[in-house]
């Protein structure tokens, strides 16, 4: 084993969370695409830990089924009863000590909370590595903070820096209350030292539960050294208890993500009204303008413009690609493609090099050749168009007869007229034509025009007859009785 490698990481995600005031467990709630316990085990990962394992307690079926999907490796330990953060570390040492036959985990064991979804694995790689050195029993991450109030002080030994004590703030003298040094929740013990000095903890406190922090005055007792690791930025600390505090993470760890890609060479025109999720990527000189939200496995190739007003979810949108006023999921958007405003990319739509999906179009399970348009109010389902085709206006691709889905197959070089309906299953071959207001059923050779529609018949004096005296009435006989040169 690695010496900054850690034998195991605990993440402490048992508590119900009442204060969100959810159905939903308080490690579930989710800020920029990923769940905060899912942020946690993310960061933690970064360490490449030998064990990671999840304490669940409130609604543990959810958050195990949860673990099993973002990190299938995740060991999971079962805290039956909230009995303090004591007891939830001791549940998961016995659940890594079954594995061991038995034996306490040999190495350094990191703690971490499940609800602070800033937290980064550079700072715990800092928290390890500072634990190593020093060679400490256990090491705090600590963060020095504008205001301390209502947090636990660090108390250090003015001789060697070494911790003390930590105070709470209603325990703590007025010296201490000065300290702007505080206490995070997040450890780096010794695990064989951890597993003895967990059996000692007492329960005799107002809450009647298993406090981790007495093991540092265990261990400090014990003639051990107790350090300190201090976070670079305090905010990465930050817990979460309620929507408040869930909101105001989420901007933080948006402007942080939206920092990095700016600075990786991304230009974001208004980053106040824009978000990202943390799974987003981009290629420098990628343009996003306001309005502007990006989920999942979405990706902006270099001089991708997406934006304003835009919803993409994983989507990607190729070199040069456009994309305005719209809504795309699963979408791919090939280089130099063009869509919106006000279209919608459903999955399965795949837009080739140059083709455009235009003003209140909709797409679905739809492979667009390259240089293909569909300009404007149309709906494009369960089909596949060649290449250099113009689908005209008001084109609906009607793919579903009740039961099934069925295929629509355009070709390439094609031109359909305004408001045609594409009977599925029906392909129309290269370089056909179909008429205006034709409904297609049957399949259309290559080179040939095709006309489905009733042949226009004019009824002449029926507005005098059926509606006589009216403003259309009036208009028609002036429109007759107009001399010739008015006309």
């Amino acid at each position: 084993m690695s010496a900054n490698r850690p034998a195991a990481v605990v993440v402490l995600a048992a508590g119900e969370g009442t204060r969100m005031k959810s159905a939903t467990p308080k490690v579930l709630h989710s800020i920029c695409g990923r769940s905060l316990v899912g942020h946690v085990v993310a960061a933690a990962r970064e360490l490449g830990p030998e064990e990671l394992v999840v304490v669940v307690g409130h609604a543990r079926e959810q958050v195990t089924a949860h673990l099993s999907e973002i990190d299938p490796g995740v060991r999971t330990a079962v805290q039956h009863e909230q009995n303090g953060t004591g007891h939830a570390v001791r549940m998961a040492l016995e659940e890594l000590a079954k594995k061991a036959g038995g034996e306490p985990v040999d190495g350094t064991v990191v703690v971490v909370c499940g609800d602070t979804p800033l937290l980064t694995g550079g700072t715990l790689r800092g928290l390890a590595d500072a634990h190593t050195a020093d060679g400490n029993a256990v090491t705090v991450l600590t963060a020095v903070v504008p205001d301390s109030t209502g947090y636990g002080r660090i108390v250090r030994d003015p001789a060697d820096g070494a911790v003390t004590a930590i105070v709470e703030h209603k325990d703590a003298t007025d010296a201490q209350r000065a300290i702007n040094e505080i206490n995070s929740g997040v450890f780096a013990f010794d695990g064989r030292l951890l597993a003895d000095a967990l059996g000692k903890v007492r329960t005799d406190n107002s809450q009647g539960e298993e406090y981790l922090t007495d093991v540092l005055g265990i261990l400090r007792e014990a003639g051990h050294r107790v350090g300190a690791a201090v976070a670079d930025d305090h905010r990465e600390i930050l817990g979460i208890n309620n929507r408040v505090q869930l909101a105001e993470a989420r901007r933080l760890l948006n402007e942080r993500l939206l920092r990095a890609a700016m600075l990786s060479g991304v230009t974001v025109v208004d980053p106040a009204t824009t978000w990202v999720d943390v799974t987003v990527t981009f290629e420098p000189d990628a343009l996003i303008h306001p309005g502007t939200q990006l989920h999942g496995a979405t990706h902006l190739a270099a001089n991708a413009e997406v934006g304003p007003n835009c919803t993409l979810t994983d989507t990607a949108v190729g070199e040069g690609a456009r994309v305005t006023n719209a809504v795309a999921d699963g979408a791919q958007v090939g280089a130099g493609a063009s869509v919106g405003p006000f279209a919608y990319l459903r999955p399965g739509t795949k837009l080739g090099r140059k083709a455009k999906a235009g003003t209140y179009v909709e797409m679905k399970n739809a492979d667009i050749g390259e240089g293909t348009k569909v300009p404007h109010l149309s709906y494009v389902g369960d089909a596949t168009i060649g290449d250099q085709t113009n689908i005209g206006a008001a084109s609906v691709f009607v793919n579903y007869d009740g039961v099934a889905k069925h295929h629509t197959t355009i070709g390439s070089h094609c031109r359909t007229g305004s408001d045609n309906m594409f009977v599925a299953p029906v392909t129309v071959g290269d370089g056909a034509y179909t008429a205006a207001g034709s409904v297609i059923t049957k399949d259309v050779p290559p080179g040939s025009l095709a006309v489905a529609r009733g042949q226009q018949r004019n009824i002449e004096g029926w507005v005098a007859r059926k509606r006589p005296g009216s403003a259309a009435a009036r208009a028609a006989q002036a429109a007759r009785e107009a001399p010739e040169d008015e006309l």
